[in-house]
């Protein structure tokens, strides 16, 4: 038995290797003109495989043009992970959506991925015949003020080209520029004639209506020389070229009559609005921190040009924002620019607390209309905090009872209020024999002691502990400290900037002189006073 479980776990491991080896498969780019060749990348860290992915699947579809196979070691925090490539250049035989499909290797296979082959007509015009040429085209011939045009510049080679090919800076007056991604490179047959290609695209935003002229952008490279060169240590021999494309005119119309003059103009070809919340506001207390997260994402725009959205200014709620997070993502169709905020919210009432509906109006320029993107209004349901109750609430009368107790009732509340104003009159006779330090005396902290935290802890500019002695000393106030700001405006204000370090993340550096020079100067009114001296000692002549 022990041989043959000997024999087994090794062939148990090579069976979990083999499930846990996945293939991995994308592609350069899913949208491509007829005659143009897309790269196909297969990935795998599996080390146990020493073949190659079965090709034999894309004959029937693609023109396989040439693989090849790259080996990596990463490491990370100490662990070492080797990965294998093979990128293999694939030409469409068909256009429309052509499926790649499953390619094996070994046990694992990748999964099927669409590309988009654009039919185009070849070029007869005499720039075909050049070794090198150079192609601009618009994705529209009309665009909204300040919306997004895509430029996409190609340069055709049949000819090797050395590396100090150079292009002209894009340079467009009264227009923003973005560029989309890194350039691209790959083949395409223009008339039978293998050429290489190297492809920009930017994202362009004209910012003022009327009719905007995108000038003609230079390429300049040196030509190989395939002849000999009878000096070899000499430079290398070549033809320096200079091809130009031809201008291109956009017309750029003005903003809608019909959109609203109050609202910030968002010409984009599709919006999404969201929000998160952390922790979810189910069980929300007084005094909790729930931190809001709204997310407005928009194709077609970057993420500078996104407005800000509208705060959460309710009643009942303290609002701390944070700095917005802007992220651009480039795709075929373009920028994708989001913009997140975040609040925390802390409530300070109990009770239904509505949150009003969230309102984004844009232009979608795909169908050419005014849209409106919402999140729907919501009540918060938020509960007492036992914790943060210092005084407990005054117990509410009892029911009426029947008519026939009614009597009895009254003489039991009367005999008891009268035995009880007996005892408290009776101690308070025996008090004032007692001496003056034992009337003193107590069994918690004094308050200047209480004091004395607060300004340690405000003074070391710890907004944690300062809020505990804070919390602690109002315990043994005549009003609760809500009370004692709302009379004392310089004590609102400090206890504000202490919540914010409490419930931001942007409040880091808080600094206590303000809270404890708000403490020390609020009306003798509204604090208690230590009948204790510094000495221990009580008052010499109290009043």
């Amino acid at each position: 038995m022990t041989r043959f479980t000997a024999l087994l776990l090794p062939l148990l491991i090579c069976t979990a290797t083999a499930q846990a080896a996945e293939l991995t498969a994308s592609v350069d780019r899913s949208r491509l003109n007829s005659g143009e060749t897309v790269e196909l990348t297969l990935e795998t860290d599996d080390v146990t495989q020493f073949g190659k992915p079965d090709l034999s699947a894309l004959e029937a579809l693609f023109e396989v043009r040439g693989t090849r196979q790259v080996n990596q070691l990463n490491t990370l925090n100490g662990d070492n992970r080797a990965t294998t490539r093979w990128i293999i250049t694939l030409l469409p035989k068909e256009n429309g959506s052509v499926v790649i499909p499953p390619l094996q290797l070994g046990e694992a296979q990748s999964q099927p991925i669409t590309v988009q082959v654009i039919a185009s007509d070849n070029r007869e015009d005499n720039n075909s015949l050049d070794p090198v040429f150079i192609e601009a085209s618009l994705d529209q011939t009309s665009v909204y003020v300040q919306a997004q045009a895509i430029l996409t510049l190609r340069i055709y080679h049949s000819v090797s080209l050395y590396d100090d090919s150079s292009l002209s800076p894009l340079q467009i007056a009264d227009a923003r520029i973005e560029q989309l991604g890194d350039t691209r490179t790959y083949e395409k047959d223009i008339n039978g004639l293998r050429h290489g290609v190297i492809e920009m695209r930017y994202a362009i935003y004209p910012q003022h209506s009327g009719l905007l002229t995108i000038a003609p952008q230079t390429f300049s490279a040196t030509l190989v020389d395939t002849a000999p060169s009878a000096d070899a240590s000499g430079p290398k021999p070549g033809k320096l070229m200079r091809v130009s494309s031809a201008s291109i005119p956009l017309t750029v119309k003005p903003k809608p009559l019909t959109y609203p003059v109050d609202a910030p103009w968002l010409p984009a070809r599709n919006l999404s609005l969201s929000e998160s919340w952390s922790p979810e506001p189910d069980h929300t207390q007084v005094g909790d921190s729930l931190t809001r997260s709204l997310t407005l994402k928009v194709e077609g725009l970057a993420s500078s040009q996104l407005p800000a959205l509208p705060a959460t200014d309710v009643n009942g709620l303290r609002r701390y924002p944070d700095q917005p997070v802007l992220s651009n993502q480039s795709s075929d169709r373009g920028i994708i620019g989001s913009r997140e905020e975040r609040e925390a919210l802390v409530p300070s009432r109990s009770g239904a607390i509505d949150l009003p509906t969230v309102d984004v109006v844009w232009w979608n320029t795909f169908e050419d209309h005014l849209e409106h993107s919402s999140l729907p209004a919501r009540a918060l349901q938020v509960a007492n905090n036992p914790s943060l109750q210092i005084d407990t609430p005054a117990g509410t009368l009892q029911p009426s009872t029947p008519d026939n107790d009614t009597l009895w009732w009254w003489k039991l509340s009367t005999l008891i209020l009268a035995c009880t104003t007996l005892l408290g009159f009776g101690l308070w006779w025996r008090a004032r024999w007692q001496p003056a330090i034992h009337r003193a005396a107590q069994t918690g902290p004094s308050p200047r002691t209480l004091l004395d935290d607060i300004k340690r802890a405000s003074q070391a500019n710890d907004p944690h502990a300062t809020r505990q002695a804070l919390d602690a000393w109002a315990r043994q106030q005549p009003e609760t400290l809500a009370d004692m700001a709302a009379r004392f405006v310089p004590l609102s204000d400090a206890l504000d900037g202490l919540n914010g370090a409490l419930y931001s993340e942007t409040g880091q550096h808080w600094q206590g002189e303000d809270l404890w020079r708000a403490i020390r100067t609020i009306p003798a009114a509204e604090r208690v006073q230590d009948p204790v001296s510094e000495s221990g000692l009580p008052p010499l002549y109290p009043k």
